[in-house]
């Protein structure tokens, strides 16, 4: 017999953490991560003014009500709660072809041998969703792809494979559209 005691509804955890305690999610550390928001959106939608308007649509959500999180990562729930308001607002939108009338600001001179970053954000934003999401949780967010699987939902094996062919297709999408790759 071992020397700890336990009390009848009280059951030793072999290995396992505790699990942290729900905590309110804090309306004043939110400007903290408009930045990522903003990237992760700019990705989703393809455009810099429709990606505006998502992360404030997405903080208005948000702010509705109180909001307990289950762990500490807030930027997860808040990629989640990013991905469900842009699946919401664009799912009708997504059977139709995607029309768009060009603003003078998005005129943009470049050098012939550049790719600029809205033509990177337009090959992520054309790729399949699992693939998509993948690459903007990695490699614009920034998260590890631990946190990554974590906010996705899934497997950090899968997230390894989601983000190889994610990035394999955005690759190919902009070699299609560089003068070099015609």
């Amino acid at each position: 017999m071992s020397g700890a005691v336990c009390l009848p509804d009280e059951r030793p955890r072999a290995g396992l953490e505790p699990e942290p305690r729900p905590h309110l999610l804090d309306p004043d550390s939110l400007p903290d991560h408009v930045d990522h928001l903003f990237r992760a959106a700019w990705a989703l939608c393809g455009s810099r003014h429709d990606a505006e308007d998502l992360v404030q649509e997405t903080f208005v959500n948000v702010l509705k009500r109180p909001r307990w999180l289950r762990n500490p990562d807030e930027i997860g729930y808040l990629l989640r709660a990013l991905r469900n308001t842009y699946n919401s607002r664009y799912r009708s939108a997504a059977h139709r072809p995607q029309e768009r009338q060009l603003l003078e600001s998005d005129l943009l001179e470049r050098q012939e041998s550049e790719i600029s970053s809205r033509e990177i954000m337009g090959a992520i934003a054309g790729a399949p969703p699992q693939y998509r999401d993948a690459v903007i949780a990695v490699d614009l967010v920034g998260l590890s792809y631990r946190e990554a699987a974590r906010s996705l939902r899934t497997r950090e094996s899968t997230i390894t494979t989601r983000l190889h062919r994610g990035r394999q297709y955005v690759a190919r999408a902009l070699l299609r559209e560089s003068p070099a790759g015609a």
